[in-house]
């Protein structure tokens, strides 16, 4: 079986996708937590431990990501 890394927004580092959560820009520009992974819209992978969670909220990483602002809700799910 295959396994599918994907990039963490903060670390850079490749880790296995089920490792990561994964936050999506839907095409009717809704940001929201994909739960399953195959929400279709634009994506961003953040590690799931609270220091990665912590970085890319100071950083403001995923509204960069993501191109559009992220609502502090989304940091706190």
């Amino acid at each position: 079986m295959k396994v599918i890394t994907r990039i963490c927004l903060v670390s850079r580092e490749k880790k296995d996708r089920k490792e990561l959560i994964r936050i999506v820009k839907t095409p009717q520009g809704i940001v929201m937590i994909d739960e399953k992974g195959n929400t279709p819209g634009r994506g961003a992978y953040i590690s799931r431990d609270a220091k990665s969670i912590a970085m890319a909220k100071k950083k403001n990483l995923l509204s960069k990501a993501l191109r559009t602002s992220v609502d502090e809700s989304i940091y706190e799910q």
